[in-house]
């Protein structure tokens, strides 16, 4: 087996696909913040065949380690030791898998080990993109009010600590404070969260650490800095030991941070920047001015039913997602959701249509070769439900169309957080976002509190009667019958 590095790329097995381009050449144009699987099987690959096209050796990335974490920390390491390289392997539905080196990470920064050094990095003019996975609750604002919140420990501790930030915001805040007293033009920040408007969002974020810091050069942002939106979809797994060992006996490849993914991948991209950008159209990117019929298209559909399925999945005993896929209850649930309460709710741009887009997804959750845990999609649901379903729940209950399905969703979300499955079985529900007062509301003898927890109080759902009485009613189904049982029921 041959160990990853720069230098051992030649002595690889020959159907291991690697750069084309000399890496020698490529510096970075562009700084990602949070490098997980996500960005390294998505934006990194999309990067790598840019990287490939004449003139875009400008354009290497540049990442940068946020979380102060054993994992992080061993993730860095793994990086560095390989010059940024590591293996993706892209499986399937049917057929073999392929695999190859992704080399457009060229350079990569732990910012917990040397916070300044990372804010000096973010302050080169040659880092003209900042973009950023932090996941949907990663952006500190409060789903009730829209408030930044600037109590939040890291926000506190940067506005005491300027030079020694450890948040994303504090980061590219005061990286951009260096730009304009530099006289540098400013980068452009990219969401690439699966956040509804994410551009939108991370303006507002960015905009309220920077007023709280200085009020000028929040104006100076405002007025100078793009950002975009943009929707991004590949599904992809975390990665555990025993998937390392796999990865690596199929390569062929002693890689310390390998990642695998689904054949499926897609990103649609605002067309607005203020520094430049890569030629990433010539490579399969989709540029428009107008994002938020794919993003709500992709949010509806495709995050929608991972919930949908996840609570049946995991509390119904299963591991995987291609598990609960062949189960045809939770298999007839997903369409049934998707042609009566989402599609008719629904309008597509010309080049997605619907009926294609939903047979695609469900092709894609019942992938075996993926091995998608359900317990990644179920991980801090009280940030994901608001975003991925609270259109459709309230144009449902504003329409007094059918919402059974919606019910009997929610129902599945309060048996989760109790942690314990059909089987009598128990498990840690992961809910970073919510506290102990929204947990206790989990386990409250009043069938109706799980409904008051703070991320779902946006919603209003108890001002719908019809609603409530059927979320009790399905309450009670799952501790008569089980979860898998009880969603036969809301399918006919």
């Amino acid at each position: 087996m041959v160990a990853l590095g720069q230098d051992t790329l030649s002595n690889l097995p020959e159907r291991i696909g690697r750069p084309s381009y000399d890496r020698s050449r490529v510096s970075p144009g562009i700084a990602h913040l949070s490098v997980g699987n996500f960005h390294r099987a998505h934006q990194a690959v999309y990067l790598d065949q840019c990287l490939s096209l004449p003139d875009q050796e400008g354009w290497g990335i540049l990442g940068v380690g946020i979380v102060d974490s054993p994992a992080e920390r061993a993730k860095a390491e793994a990086l560095q030791a390989q010059a940024g390289l590591y293996t993706l392997s892209v499986f399937p539905p049917s057929g073999q898998p392929t695999s190859s080196v992704i080399g457009s990470i060229v350079e990569y920064l732990f910012a917990p080990a040397d916070p300044a050094a990372a804010v000096a990095r973010l302050s080169d003019p040659a880092i003209r993109i900042v973009s950023m996975t932090i996941t949907e609750g990663g952006y500190n604002i409060d789903d009730k009010t829209g408030a930044f919140w600037l109590d939040a420990p890291d926000i506190v501790h940067d506005l005491a600590n300027p030079d020694r930030p450890k948040s994303v915001f504090g980061f590219i805040t005061m990286a951009l404070a260096k730009r304009r007293a530099a006289g540098t033009k400013p980068f452009t920040v990219l969401s690439c969260d699966n956040l509804q408007h994410n551009g939108e969002v991370a303006k507002a974020a960015v905009l309220a650490f920077a007023r709280a810091h200085d009020p000028d050069l929040a104006d100076w942002i405002e007025a100078q800095v793009a950002f975009p939106a943009c929707m991004v979809d590949r599904i992809t797994p975390a990665v555990l030991p025993a998937d390392i060992r796999r990865l690596n006996e199929m390569t062929g490849v002693e890689d310390r941070a390998p990642i695998f993914a689904e054949d499926f991948i897609q990103w649609v991209v605002e067309d607005r920047f203020c520094n430049g950008r890569p030629a990433l159209e010539k490579v399969g990117v989709q540029f428009t001015h107008d994002v938020k019929g794919y993003e709500q298209i992709k949010l509806r559909m495709l995050n929608a039913s991972h919930i949908m399925l996840s609570y049946p999945g995991q509390v119904g005993g299963y591991t995987f997602v291609h598990e609960a896929m062949a189960d045809a209850r939770v298999l007839t649930l997903l369409r049934t959701f998707l042609n009566q309460d989402v599609i008719p709710l629904l309008t597509a741009p010309p080049d997605m249509p619907l009926d294609r887009y939903r047979d695609i997804v469900l092709e894609r959750f019942a992938n075996p070769a993926i091995n998608d845990q359900l317990a990644r999609l179920t991980s801090d649901s009280g940030s994901k439900i608001p975003v991925f379903l609270s259109e459709t729940i309230r144009t449902c209950l504003d329409g007094n169309r059918d919402h059974r399905r919606l019910a009997v969703m929610l129902a599945g979300f309060a048996r989760y957080l109790g942690g314990i499955d059909d089987r009598g079985q128990r498990f840690d529900p992961i809910e970073p976002n919510l506290g102990p007062s929204d947990r206790a509301l989990a386990l409250d003898p009043d069938p109706t509190a799980p409904l008051r927890i703070s991320t779902l109080l946006p919603l209003k759902l108890e001002q719908h009667p019809g609603f409530v009485a059927s979320f009790v009613g399905y309450r009670r189904m799952i501790d008569e019958r089980g979860l898998l049982a009880t969603i036969e029921t809301v399918v006919d």
